[in-house]
């Protein structure tokens, strides 16, 4: 099982970043949290390795309706909050990749109907937004 959604965009990264907090907002999500990952491992691991992980951006995405919802039925998946969503592209890349945690997961982790049915409005609120960020890039492509 594929534990990400993901598109690619042919977008620049700052462009691909920007429109996915729009299209997350979109879905009801707001962002709780973000790890520059290019940022930290040049400042602890120096130049080279923020050169080899590229543009990297994490955002720790919540939909507080959906992130009540599963705590109410099982505290513990605190642990897996809030939905990660990667924006990351290489040194040389044309095209900017974007990936969702598949909320799926936590179904897996847990026997609550409750988590499956907010396991699967996350997921179709993720996957929704990355539909739309793929055809708002696809309509209106950025300068690379």
């Amino acid at each position: 099982m594929s534990y990400t959604h993901t598109v690619t965009v042919p977008l620049s990264w700052e462009d691909a970043v920007q429109r996915t907090r729009a299209v997350l907002g979109e879905q009801g999500f707001g962002i709780l949290t973000e790890i520059d990952v290019r940022s930290t491992f040049e400042a602890k691991l120096g130049i080279d390795a923020g050169d080899a992980v590229g543009d990297y951006i994490i955002l720790g995405a919540c939909n507080p309706m959906l992130a009540s919802r599963a705590l109410a039925a099982d505290p513990a998946l605190g642990a897996l909050l809030p939905c990660n969503v990667v924006v990351r592209r290489g040194k040389d890349a044309r095209e900017t990749t974007v990936e969702a945690i598949d909320p799926q997961t936590m179904v897996q982790l847990s026997d609550s109907l409750v988590v499956r049915a907010v396991a699967d409005e996350a997921d179709a609120k993720l996957r929704e937004a990355l539909h739309r960020l793929a055809d708002a890039a696809a309509a209106r492509p950025a300068t690379l």
